[in-house]
């Protein structure tokens, strides 16, 4: 594994950011957003707004997610995210908060790289187990169209990419959905699941904290429900702010 150092002249590296009780200061953080497949950082918006009103820094990443496949997309998203939290000069952590495919991005990249920065790491929605929707799907006219190469990756056959990689080795907790908007999709996912990814797919072994709640896969970032959850993990590393 590789280490990311970052240089004093870009981001002051110290120990002040997260005290003796795992309880981070909000002031002293970043946050990296990553949206998810077929997606834009405005969807990201709402939720940024939210971090930032309670004192965050916020990097709100933009990526191409349907021009190119997970191993290109991974280190382009991440790194723009560490690079514009290091523009802000920010002396703590560097979290990240992410999207469904934006949570596969983060899993890859540092499951080859080691950022001595990273702090906690909240995936919405993420497919960790792949989805069967990606494989059910794969053949409708459109399909690479609308989700791009990384969409053939996010399914459970040989392609898959969530389930070549290993559990990880950072802190992090899943929100997943439960509510879907488009019964087609659904019909062939395992209930209950948002319209995108089942439930059960979503979770991740080593994960500190788990939480369902009613919302559908296109929404989940916007919900002020998961914004409350969000902040406490990253302050906490639980869900419940305990």
């Amino acid at each position: 594994m590789r280490t990311i150092f970052l240089s004093a002249a870009t981001l002051v590296l110290c120990g002040c950011a997260r005290g003796d009780d795992g309880i981070t200061s909000a002031g002293n953080e970043c946050v990296v957003l990553l949206h998810g497949l077929a997606r834009s950082s405005l969807s990201m918006v709402p939720l940024a707004r939210d971090l930032e009103d309670s004192g965050f820094n916020v990097a709100n990443i933009d990526y191409p997610s349907r021009d190119f496949p997970i191993e290109e997309l991974a280190p382009m998203a991440v790194e723009a995210g560490i690079e514009e939290c290091a523009s802000k000069g920010v002396p703590g952590s560097i979290h990240f908060v992410t999207h469904s495919l934006g949570g596969i991005l983060v899993r890859y990249y540092f499951a080859e790289y080691d950022l001595d920065m990273l702090g906690r790491v909240v995936m919405l929605a993420p497919p960790n187990q792949g989805s069967n929707a990606a494989d059910a799907l794969r053949g409708v006219p459109g399909f690479e169209w609308l989700n791009g190469p990384a969409g053939y990756q996010l399914g459970k056959g040989e392609e898959s990419v969530p389930l070549r990689l290993g559990a990880p080795d950072f802190e992090f907790a899943v929100v997943a959905g439960s509510r879907t908007i488009d019964p087609v999709t659904s019909s062939v996912l395992e209930n209950p699941d948002d319209g995108r990814v089942s439930v059960s797919d979503t979770r991740l072994d080593g994960m500190r904290d788990f939480k369902v709640v009613a919302s559908s896969h296109a929404f989940i970032m916007q919900k002020k429900e998961v914004f409350v959850l969000v902040k406490n993990f990253l302050r906490t590393g639980s869900f419940d702010g305990s």
